[in-house]
């Protein structure tokens, strides 16, 4: 099927893992390969949050953080549906359910069911990654926390009917080579 102009419809794929995996160092190199693609709503969230002063924080509001990261990936559905061909998002709105489940917060009707109206068409988990693996300030986090958020991730897809493409370890170029090779199947 092709879009008014003829031109491929969006696919919609996304890397989702826990934090420190090379999510986003993989995404910038798929940038670079010429692919669209669109940036993860928790860090820039928590950027804004903390220039602001504001409390949408992991570390302050989860629940609100969790809004935040919604919207934003609600967004992101939205402008990646307006591309043709292949659109890379790091992460999807499954992952502010992993977040919120990893959280022990209850997860709103609202997410769920933005979790059935918004689909992907692949997903790609990346597990943490010990010898890339960094903490800052916008990452607090610690590598078993990292691997328990993969988990979540990876039962949270699972659950929602995905089949996840487990992107191996090795240079940004093998693992965007095993991406762009996958992401048709």
């Amino acid at each position: 099927m092709s879009g008014k102009d003829g031109t491929a419809p969006a696919k919609l794929l996304v890397l989702t893992g826990g934090p420190g995996a090379g999510k986003t160092s993989l995404l910038a190199t798929l940038q670079a390969m010429g692919y669209p693609a669109l940036d993860e709503a928790g860090r820039a969230i928590i950027q804004d949050q903390q220039r602001i002063g504001g409390n949408a924080l992991p570390w302050v509001d989860p629940g609100a953080f969790a809004e935040q990261m919604l919207g934003w990936d609600m967004r992101n559905f939205r402008m990646a549906e307006r591309e043709a061909g292949p659109v890379f998002l790091d992460r999807g709105i499954p992952d502010v359910i992993g977040y919120l489940e990893l959280s022990g917060i209850p997860v709103p009707a609202h997410l769920e069911k933005a979790a059935g109206v918004f689909r992907y068409d692949k997903i790609f988990l990346l597990r943490p990654w010990p010898e890339i693996f960094a903490q800052d300030s916008e990452r607090r986090q610690s590598l078993e926390e990292a691997e328990r958020t993969c988990e979540a991730m990876e039962r949270v897809y699972d659950r929602l009917g995905y089949r996840l493409a487990e992107v191996p370890r090795g240079s940004l170029e093998q693992r965007a080579a095993f991406v762009i090779n996958q992401m048709g199947k």
